[in-house]
């Protein structure tokens, strides 16, 4: 089935601005109907939502538009791909290592605090 920009963009919940400029930075390639409007497929919707994936992980535009390269070369990049992705999942790793020491960090200050309020308290009911 073919989509139209703006019904595509409700699809994939992302602006047509924003489509506009991924097709720019060649991130995605709709065919064109005979008048020149973009026509989108169910592919381009499965892309869209792998391309917003990588981007929710941190994956920087500059190397979506790499893999998006690869993507479009075909099966012949299928190691430089997953490659990519595993480099990625590295990253993210970190990421998720780093961010669960500051969750933990942030709970120790919130027990802490929770502590002192509640002996402020009982020394308030004391008095």
């Amino acid at each position: 089935m073919g989509y139209a920009i703006g019904e595509f963009s409700s699809i994939t919940g992302i602006s047509v601005y924003t489509l506009r400029y991924y097709e720019k930075e060649n991130l995605i390639i709709p065919e064109r109907k005979e008048n020149g409007r973009r026509l989108y497929s169910d592919g381009d919707v499965a892309w869209i939502k792998f391309i917003k994936r990588l981007k929710d992980t941190g994956m920087p535009i500059k190397e979506i538009q790499i893999y998006a390269q690869l993507r479009a070369i075909g099966d012949s990049t299928l190691e430089e791909r997953m490659e990519m992705l595993i480099q990625h999942r590295v990253v993210l790793k970190e990421k998720v290592v780093a961010m669960q020491e500051h969750l933990e960090n942030l709970d120790n200050k919130i027990s802490y605090y929770k502590t002192e309020i509640k002996k402020k308290h009982q020394y308030a009911d004391k008095a």
